[in-house]
């Protein structure tokens, strides 16, 4: 088994990376809400982040990797909506250099059209191949129950986020009910991130 990522927004990353384009397949900003809402599953899946009155609130203690914790402790009550899209763009480029730090992805500089740009470029496509086999088994395989937890939220923020390189509108569409299954088991957060795209997508085409 080829090893990946431990975050799941690392992994929600790499799952954006097109491997027959060679490219990213979201902009910095869509990217970036998701895999904000995939660091704020991580945290709630494992309880270090609740939920009061629809809010997300600290849980049970613990490391704060992201700083989102101590972000939502010293803030007033605010949506899940908010903290997916706050800093989304930021968040991407911090994740994506992570990435780059660790060695799963290498960043070329480059001009386009006169303006500065970085490219990514996967390392080891295997990687990216190991992220869509498990999320091919989580919306096919074993009962929802038995999935992986990190696994189930992958579908689930795939869905929600539109990322057609790992679910097809059509695909999407056929497994509407297990995917609502697995995004029930991945908390708040998913729901979230959908609601902050379909918004970003309207305000797009008006």
């Amino acid at each position: 088994m080829t090893q990946v990522p431990d975050a799941l927004p690392a992994r929600m990353y790499l799952l954006a990376y097109d491997l027959r384009r060679r490219r990213m397949t979201k902009s910095r900003s869509e990217l970036g809400c998701m895999v904000r809402a995939a660091a704020l599953t991580e945290l709630y899946l494992d309880g270090r982040l609740a939920e009061s009155r629809r809010r997300p609130v600290p849980g049970t203690p613990g490391d704060d990797p992201y700083g989102l914790l101590a972000a939502i402790g010293a803030s007033r009550p605010r949506s899940w909506q908010h903290w997916v899209r706050k800093d989304a763009r930021a968040f991407a480029t911090r994740i994506r250099d992570e990435l780059a730090h660790e060695g799963w992805i290498r960043l070329h500089r480059r001009r386009f059209l006169g303006f500065p740009r970085t490219v990514v470029e996967v390392r080891d496509p295997r990687v990216v191949k190991e992220l869509w086999g498990r999320a091919s088994s989580a919306l096919h395989g074993r009962p929802v129950a038995h999935v992986h937890s990190f696994d189930a939220a992958a579908v689930a923020l795939a869905a929600a986020c539109e990322l057609s390189c790992v679910l097809p509108r059509r695909e999407r569409r056929r497994h509407r009910r297990r995917i609502a299954e697995l995004t029930a088991r991945s908390g708040p957060a998913v729901t979230a991130a959908r609601k902050v795209i379909e918004a970003q997508n309207a305000a797009a085409a008006g």
